[in-house]
């Protein structure tokens, strides 16, 4: 079962020469044919992967030049985009057939092979090519201890092109320990919300914000339009200069944040740290594909410094994280009046918008331990002045933990920390 399964992405360029540029090139935009022709067939049919499958494969075959392998790959990425239309059409939005226009192209353990080398052999459309990883010179870099652990194995990973580079997103799984299995124990929770303002906020108030890291990320895309407009081997040579300098910086951007993360984890005794679904969160936040990317990014930095201090880290659904009050869970559109504020329009709590969220993805959480036959629900959620149940029941922090006024419990839901 998937559920006994711990899960991790160790990302890392490829150095590729010419001809293996344009043999990853073709066969992207044959991925995105391929999975285009899936959907096209199966929408309004099907949506399970046994049944696009069978359906759509040998036209797949047929008109694209991908492999056999990679042709069923497809249609299971076919099946898995109408699946995620179909949610969201349960929660009230309209959809449409998807369209696939990502450069990226999945890879299992059939089309896909990593070398004690450091390089990996990739299927294409016409041959393999074996690329090199650039990773860090140094041996404690993060992805070491996925490729060179006997303990983790390599699972479905995703190549990316980007700004002319080629990233490799190499899934891991190894399996749950005894103590992983039963870790929706009951514990204290810290909640995340991610966002543009605000990069990441936290149950605990801890805000990281996200301006700085949203201008740069403008002012580079403007750089690389200049420079991918003017198409000279120059301009080509600055544009990759440029791509290095920023993924550099960015991933420094989310280094500290995930830092604080796990230090504010830290700081108040969580056991867990839950973070809202990242599957549809572009369409939640309006944010651009590179934003998309490093919140991805984020989670999974989160995700492997958490697990080295015995932290949890889950993700929860997202529906009406937003809109929720977390003072008294009166959920409506109203209650957002702009992006930043939140203001409930039944018991008037006001609070930021995204330290809101927070709460309310924690809280979701906590509360899914109630429904859990492995829990017993006594979970809390971390709050900046003290921790506090569904129910109501609020303990205070000792001494020395700052309080917030928006933190302090009504009095008839008060209890003493005795």
């Amino acid at each position: 079962m998937a559920d006994d399964y711990v899960r991790r992405t160790a990302i890392t360029r490829l150095s590729v020469d010419g001809r293996q540029r344009e043999l990853l090139e073709e066969t992207i935009s044959e991925w995105k044919r391929g999975c285009q022709l899936a959907t096209d067939m199966a929408w309004g049919k099907c949506n399970a992967k046994s049944d696009v499958q069978p359906l759509a494969y040998d036209d797949v075959r047929e008109q694209t030049g991908l492999g056999s392998q990679h042709a069923i790959l497809a249609t299971h990425q076919a099946a898995q985009a109408i699946t995620g239309c179909i949610e969201r059409r349960s929660n009230g939005k309209k959809v449409s057939n998807p369209t696939f226009t990502a450069p990226t192209v999945k890879y299992d353990t059939r089309t896909m092979t990593l070398f004690d080398d450091d390089t990996v052999s990739l299927s294409t459309t016409e041959s393999r090519v074996r690329c090199s990883l650039a990773l860090p010179d140094a041996d404690d870099g993060y992805q070491r201890q996925y490729l060179n652990s006997d303990e983790w194995s390599v699972t479905e990973s995703t190549l990316t092109a980007r700004n002319g580079d080629y990233f490799l997103h190499i899934g891991f799984r190894r399996h749950k320990t005894d103590t992983e299995r039963n870790t929706a124990e009951d514990g204290t929770v810290l909640g995340v919300d991610l966002g543009i303002k605000n990069l990441a906020v936290t149950s605990t108030a801890c805000f990281f914000s996200g301006r700085e890291l949203t201008h740069d990320l403008r002012e580079f895309e403007k750089v690389r339009a200049g420079l991918q407009q003017t198409g000279t081997r120059s301009a080509h040579r600055t544009l990759e200069q440029s791509s290095g300098r920023e993924l550099r910086y960015v991933r420094d951007v989310l280094h500290r944040a995930s830092n604080a993360i796990v230090d504010e984890a830290l700081r108040y005794e969580c056991d867990v740290i839950a973070f809202e679904d990242l599957t549809h969160i572009r369409d939640r936040t309006g944010a651009s594909w590179g934003h998309k990317w490093a919140f991805q990014t984020l989670y999974e930095q989160v995700e492997y410094k958490a697990e080295a201090n015995g932290i949890l880290v889950q993700q929860v659904g997202s529906a009406y994280t937003s809109k929720r009050c977390a003072e008294c869970g009166f959920t409506a559109d109203e209650n957002r009046p702009n992006r930043t504020d939140f203001c409930c329009q039944k018991c008037e709590s006001e609070a930021n918008a995204d330290y809101n969220a927070a709460k309310n993805i924690g809280m979701r959480y906590v509360r899914r331990g109630q429904q859990s036959s492995r829990r017993t629900g006594n979970s809390q959620l971390a709050l900046k002045s003290g921790t506090v149940t569904p129910s109501g029941g609020f303990t205070a922090h000792p001494d020395g933990f700052e309080v917030e006024d928006t933190d302090k419990p009504h009095p008839q839901r008060a209890k003493s920390s005795d």
